[in-house]
């Protein structure tokens, strides 16, 4: 089935397009800065996703609709390990928690000596940690809410549902880092 998009449907996957490319960028640089090796694969395994959906997108604006059970098989087998991680996140959080507010302390002392300095001689700490999961939850709260647009106007069904697979998926991606943030304590929901 060859897709013939209106001016305004191409516009709005030139659009998104843009946004995935950006989002692949960021979770690439920000894998390669993170200080905690389980943020660094976090941010990898979003790069990977982020690289589908623009696939996805390419295809589209190629007049193809791309094939979503290949895809949904595939994110089945990532949420099952993001699902394993995410419950190993909240016992570790659930474990910081009932080591007591001096235990904490000493503990992101120990953090803080282990990381030492950046390639530019800065001193880093999961501070920095923290301002790459606020940057990329902003994104993926600004790109769920463009997918939302375009998939109101788009006017072939499969398009709109492979759109509303990718929002899905953008929307996982921003839980996964506010778990994140949360079972770290950089997120406080009170």
């Amino acid at each position: 089935m060859t897709l013939n998009l209106t001016l305004k449907e191409r516009t709005l996957l030139q659009d998104q397009k843009g946004h995935e490319e950006l989002c692949i960028k960021k979770y690439n640089d920000y894998a390669s800065k993170a200080q905690s090796q389980q943020l660094k694969q976090l941010f990898s395994s979003y790069a990977t996703k982020e690289q589908e959906h623009l696939n996805s997108i390419n295809q589209m604006l190629n007049g193809q609709i791309p094939q979503m059970n290949q895809q949904q098989g595939q994110q089945n087998q990532q949420q099952s390990q993001q699902q394993q991680g995410q419950q190993s996140q909240q016992q570790q959080g659930q474990q910081n928690q009932q080591q007591g507010q001096q235990g904490q302390q000493q503990q992101a002392q120990g953090m803080q000596n282990q990381q030492g300095m950046n390639q530019k001689g800065s001193f880093m700490s999961s501070a920095d940690d923290k301002n790459l999961c606020e940057d990329m939850l902003m994104v993926e709260k600004y790109v769920s809410g463009a997918y939302d647009t375009s998939i109101f106007e788009m006017t072939d069904k499969n398009v709109r549902q492979v759109l509303n697979h990718i929002q899905k998926e953008e929307q996982e991606h921003g839980e996964g880092i506010y778990n994140y943030m949360k079972n770290n304590g950089m997120y406080n929901a009170q």
